[in-house]
This record gives structure tokens, sequence and C-alpha cells, in this order.
């Protein structure tokens, strides 16, 4: 059996790596050999948000790499697609694995549902429903196209039973996995760097970890100097915020003297973007995480630290209805009055539940994707 597993951005090398394991797993003791090939499209090209992942995690270096790199939304995807349906084409393969809502995620389920390749899509069925994110589009039609749908939560379920998946989609199937990313996070937590404290001379529970990332956030000037002025005035009068920056927002801000003045005139710590172990040992320490990630947003819960998403709705609805993370209106005396309040919140009188499985949900993958190709 042959799957082509397709990732391009950081999240993805991560569940890609926990499937990779359970597939390594599976061969050791399963009646048939799963032959997987990783495509790297290239969407994520900087070391700190790629070569390191693949290092740390032990993930097998990819077969293919396009090294599509930086472009609009529609050049990307183009290009992924032209390099995807060779490779494709040519490996022939059981069936197409596809990681979350990047655009190499929509870009692989295009391709492959156009040469009839079954597709199985990890993490299906988030919805924010905003259809202005273009993560949006990408995992609404990836799931509209997969022929194996894996849902990380009961909400992620409902979701598509709403659309009609799987009853219009002849000969899909819908399975409740429970999310990879909590795998991740029971694996490679042995294996995090705790001396990222003191190379950074920080100390456990003593500052709050901060990341902007998407699009929507960096791609306006506006919203992202409303962003840095919260998170200046919440370093300076509240705690020391340790700002990790994708190379995205350091781009922005290089090229921008007013947020640069005010980032440097301000308490805040920038460090530019870790990899996956550091960011373990900086989140599991930090008094608190603000982010726009919606990975991170479990990552922070898996760590039982509460969460301030600076987006106006988020994917994971289960986390702001436990009480753990909360999102802000986007203006700077919001985030300021939000992320103040879940300094006072006390995080041990909030329930921690079972919301993302158990930590097995890499195995159960393979198993149904074995079952289905054979």
């Amino acid at each position: 059996m042959k799957i082509l597993s397709v990732v391009g951005a950081r999240p993805q090398f991560i569940k890609a790596a926990v499937v990779s394991r359970a597939v390594s797993a599976y061969n050791q003791y399963g009646s048939k050999r799963i032959e997987e090939k990783i495509v790297h499209t290239g969407q994520h090209y900087d070391y700190n948000m790629s070569d390191i992942f693949f290092n740390e995690l032990q993930l097998p270096l990819p077969h293919y790499n396009l090294g599509v790199g930086s472009k609009s939304h529609a050049e990307q995807t183009g290009e992924m697609m032209v390099g995807l349906e060779k490779i494709f084409l040519n490996e022939k393969p059981d069936m197409v694995v596809l990681f979350g809502d990047t655009n190499s995620t929509l870009a692989g389920a295009l391709t492959a549902s156009k040469l009839h390749i079954p597709i199985a899509h990890v993490e299906a069925g988030l919805r924010s429903f905003n259809r202005e994110m273009p993560e949006e589009i990408n995992r609404v039609i990836t799931d509209q196209l997969s022929s194996i749908l894996f849902c990380p939560t009961d909400i992620a379920v409902e979701n598509l039973k709403n659309e009609g998946i799987p009853n219009k989609n002849i000969g899909c199937k819908v399975v409740k996995t429970g999310d990879v990313m909590l795998d991740a996070a029971k694996i490679y937590s042995k294996k995090a760097k705790e001396n990222w404290l003191e190379d950074n001379n920080l100390k456990a529970n003593s500052y709050i970890l901060a990341t902007v990332h998407r699009a929507e956030n960096t791609d306006s000037l506006d919203r992202l100097s409303i962003i840095i002025s919260a998170l200046a005035k919440i370093s300076d009068d509240y705690c020391q915020i340790v700002f990790l920056v994708h190379p995205r927002t350091m781009g922005v801000i290089a090229h921008n003297a007013e947020l640069k003045n005010k980032l440097d005139n301000s308490s805040i710590k920038v460090i530019p973007a870790i990899g996956y172990l550091d960011m373990l040992c900086a989140e599991s320490n930090s008094r608190l995480i603000i982010t726009d990630s919606g990975g991170i947003q479990k990552e922070a819960y898996f760590h039982k630290k509460l969460c301030v998403t600076l987006r106006t709705e988020t994917e994971w609805k289960e986390l702001v209805d436990a009480g753990w993370n909360r999102i802000t209106e986007l203006q700077a005396e919001s985030i300021i009055k939000t992320i103040s309040q879940m300094l006072k919140t006390d995080s041990s009188l909030l329930s921690y539940g079972n919301l993302y499985g158990d930590g097995r949900a890499g195995e159960l993958i393979v198993r149904e994707i074995a079952d289905f190709i054979d």
C-alpha cells in the first residue's frame, strides 16, 4: 500500500511526524506494509519553520521538495498543483494524506481529486464560519473532496454532519480520532529542551508567551500596530511578554519604523521563531499564552495554560466554552482588558477534560487508512 503525505507548513510537519511514527509501528505488526512518501511543497522554507522540525521530530526527509516558497495565494497554490500532479502521476499512490488547512492542503486536495486518487484529511471538520479566512476556504473544499475525514472532536464531526457529509458524498467516511497534536505533545514533551529558559534568561511562570502570524493580523499595518501596542502595555505594566516572531511578522516589522520603535521602546523580549521542542518548553513554562495560531491554542490547553486568541473567532470552540481560551476584539483596550482578566483567572478552578482524545489518534488514523485501501 502506498500513501503520499503532503506537507508544507510548521503545523503539518508536527502532525505528519505523528502519522509517520504510526505507519512505522503498523509496518512492524500489520499484516500488510504501508509505503509512505513525503512531499514537501516548500510553503515554509525558513530553517526554524521547516528543516528543524524534520530533525527534531525525526520525520523522514521528504522524497520530493517543490520549493514553492512565499507567493500570493493563487501563485502558490497553482505552482504546487503543477508540481504535485507530476508526482502523483509518477508515484500512483493508493491514497494522498493531507493535514490541516494550508494552501498545501488545498493544492493536494484539488490535484488528487482530479486524478481520482482517494484523499485522507487529518484534522477535518474544523470551522470558524468566517469565509474571509483563507484557511476556512481551504478546509471546507478539502473536506468536500476527501474520502476519509479524520475529526479531532465531536464538534468537528457535527460540523460535517450539518454540511451533509458523509451522507451526500458517496463512499466517504467520517471518523472521530482525537487530535494528533495531543499525540505529539505527549511524545515529544519528554524531549523538550528545558535549557531554553536558561539560554534566554527566563524563569518558569514569569512571562507571557505571544505569537502573531496570520495574514489578517500581519497584512494590516493598523491591526499589527494595535496588537503590538497592546502587548507593549501588558509587558510594561503587568507581566513581561516573550514575543516569538514568525518570519512573516518579522519582515513586516523590519520594514516599518513605527512598529520597530514600539517594540524597541517596550519591555517585550523579542525572539525569532523557534523549533517544536523549544516551543514545548516555552509554552509549558509560561504564565499565559497569547496567539492567533490554531495549533497553539490547543497546545496551551495540553499544558494547562490559559490562552487569549487574537482573532474574532476560533475553530476550537470547546476551549472557549470550557473557559481555557478567550477571543478578543482587535482593539488595544479590548486586548489589554482580556489579557488582564485572564491573568487574574485561577485555572485550577476550571474543568480539564478529555477534549482531544487519548493521545492515540495517529494509530487509529493509520489503521483506518490501511483498512480503506485494503
